[in-house]
C-alpha cells in the first residue's frame, strides 16, 4: 500500500484493556495506536528499507481527543493515516472507529532516529523512502500544535520549575 492510504485494522476491546469505570482507559488508547503505524510502515515497504539503513521511527509528541467510550467486548477499527510533513517530522492521523463512526481521533509527531545515535533529517528520509515530503505539507495548527509542546532538545537542560 502507498504511506499515504488509510489503514484499517479491526480491533475488539479485551478486559485488560478497562479501567475502574470499565471502558477503555484513556492510556490503553495511545497503547493500541502503536501497532497500527509498525503496520502503515510494514505494509508500505517502508519498515524493510529503513530496518536495512539502521533507522527507527519514534513519538515525539501525541495528543487525543475522546467522544465516546469503547466498551468490553466492543469491535472498533483504528484508522491511520500519513497527513504530511515538515523539516524535521511526519504527522500522522489516527481514529477510533465503530460502525463509521468516530469514536476518538489522536493526531502524532513522528521523528526518526539512527541506531547509531541520532535524528534523521527529513531530506535524508525522502531519499531513503522515496517519498516527496515536499509534496506532502502539513496545516498550520499542527505546526503550533508542535511547537506548543516541544520540549527543549536533549542537549539542553530541561529542568522541571512551576511557575
Amino acid at each position: 500500500m502507498d504511506p499515504h492510504d488509510v489503514l484499517t485494522v479491526s480491533r475488539r476491546v479485551w478486559p485488560g484493556d478497562l479501567d475502574e469505570l470499565r471502558h477503555v482507559n484513556n492510556g490503553v488508547y495511545l497503547s493500541m495506536l502503536d501497532l497500527p503505524r509498525t503496520e502503515l510502515l510494514q505494509r508500505s515497504g517502508l519498515w524493510s528499507r529503513m530496518r536495512a539503513a539502521g533507522v527507527y521511527p519514534v513519538v515525539a509528541a501525541q495528543t487525543i481527543a475522546y467522544r465516546k467510550s469503547l466498551q468490553l467486548w466492543q469491535r472498533f477499527t483504528i484508522e491511520s493515516r500519513v497527513l504530511g510533513y515538515d523539516d524535521r517530522a511526519v504527522f500522522i492521523e489516527q481514529r477510533f472507529v465503530v460502525d463509521g463512526e468516530v469514536y476518538a481521533r489522536a493526531y502524532v509527531l513522528g521523528r526518526f532516529l539512527r541506531r547509531t545515535g541520532g535524528v534523521v533529517p527529513m531530506d535524508e528520509l525522502a531519499r531513503l523512502t522515496g517519498i516527496d515530503v515536499a509534496g506532502w505539507p502539513v496545516d498550520e495548527w499542527l505546526h503550533e500544535w508542535s511547537r506548543g509542546v516541544a520540549l527543549p532538545s536533549t542537549r539542553r537542560p530541561a529542568p522541571s520549575v512551576w511557575a
